[in-house]
């Protein structure tokens, strides 16, 4: 039988064929890139590597914000309290695997007993035109396969989901720790849907949640093995590690991927690891923070003083997915070098962009000087640029 031109390129790649007779958009190539498509991973920071805001946070109480690794979020409702880091691995199957870092989250204060409405989960966020290779709400939709290594003290089974925002849809999966504190790797497979189309634009059209804890309202139901209309109370049906509910309870991730189509643990295509450069870039789309050097001040901009004030601008080295909120550690972690000399006096971004940020300062600056504004010594200090999802 002859072989057609996706056969012989196939065969060429390595690539692995999907379910509708093409091939997978992602697999194991050079660089994680796919010579055919061009292609880089659908999930961004996948092998948990770039941390721009911190590698470690504390006494962490409240949801939605990315603490650590870049892109993962975690989702805290009332339901005790916890530390999450970039996790640093030495031995076990997901480093063998070629995995250095994952992200984790330890409880350090403990609900023995949720209430009703008390969540804790993690996700990932992503843009609605990253999605459309899947081609929901078609006739032609794909499946969706998920993939990612996993590690906890807790033995159990634990629920994850895609959640359509768009159209306010939900289907979950399930997935069994098996060994405690041994990293394993797990395949999660999720149907195709013909109903509803996620947006092309930049907006959050679809979450990955991977449930921790719950309460009973969002317990109650039964979990979503085919898409079906948005259920609180199928979120976390069929999960039961509980890592609330004990100070010893950890969970870690890592080598996380989505692929188009359905695959098992043996024919998925491998991780696609990018180069730490390209994996920032991607990352930098969402997040930019410069921090103090260990040893040295870091140039951050020129600003020139008009009326009293000052004003220059800060170009990203990436456009950002839209207009960025801007923060820092304070004024005192900032010093002004030039003609005027000090700290600087309310500074903060203006006029922002998704390309510019203008930086203003109310520190007396004569008219015409022009300073450069440094990120003061130490890892501590920085200002950050945050258009995450």
């Amino acid at each position: 039988m002859a072989l057609s031109k996706i056969d012989v390129a196939n065969m060429l790649t390595g690539a692995t064929p999907v379910a509708n007779g093409g091939t997978a958009l992602t697999s194991g190539f050079k660089n994680g890139v796919d010579p055919r498509t061009n292609a880089k991973p659908i999930i961004i920071n996948g092998n948990c590597a770039v941390a721009q805001r911190n590698t470690s946070v504390a006494s962490l109480t409240s949801s939605g914000a990315v603490q650590t690794v870049d892109r993962i979020k975690n989702e805290i409702g009332s339901i005790g309290t916890y530390t999450v880091i970039q996790e640093s691995l030495t031995s076990g199957e997901a480093y063998n695997n070629g995995f250095r870092k994952a992200w984790r989250i330890d409880c350090t204060s403990a609900d023995a007993s949720p209430a009703a409405g008390d969540n804790l989960y993690v996700t990932y966020h992503f843009e609605g035109q990253d999605l459309q290779l899947f081609k929901k709400g078609t006739s032609n939709a794909e499946k969706f396969t998920l993939a990612f290594w996993i590690k906890s003290n807790k033995t159990g089974t634990g629920q994850v989901n895609l959640r359509d925002n768009d159209n306010t849809r939900l289907i979950g999966g399930t997935y069994t720790i098996s060994s405690a504190d041994t990293w394993e790797h797990k395949v999660v497979n999720f149907a195709a849907d013909t109903t509803g189309a996620f947006d092309n634009d930049n907006a959050g059209s679809m979450d990955i949640e991977w449930w921790l804890d719950s309460g009973t309202n969002f317990s109650s139901g039964a979990t979503p093995t085919a898409w079906e209309a948005f259920a609180q109370t199928d979120r976390n049906a069929s999960g039961n590690l509980q890592i609330a509910r004990n100070t010893a309870n950890d969970w870690a991730i890592t080598g996380i991927q989505l692929e188009v189509g359905e695959f098992s643990s043996t024919t998925i295509p491998p991780f696609q690891f990018e180069d730490f450069n390209d994996n920032l870039r991607r990352c930098l789309r969402y997040c930019y923070q410069i921090s103090g050097d260990g040893s040295n001040a870091t140039d951050l901009t020129q600003i020139t003083g008009t009326g009293g004030a000052g004003f220059g601008v800060f170009r990203f080295p990436v456009q950002m997915r839209a207009s960025p909120t801007q923060s820092d550690s304070g004024d005192n972690t900032f010093t002004m070098y030039g003609p005027n000399t000090g700290d600087p006096s309310s500074l903060r971004g203006d006029r922002t962009n998704p390309n510019s940020c203008g930086i203003v300062t109310d520190t007396g600056i004569t008219s015409g000087n022009s300073v450069n504004i440094r990120v003061d010594t130490g890892t501590s200090n920085f200002i950050r640029f945050d258009a995450e999802l």
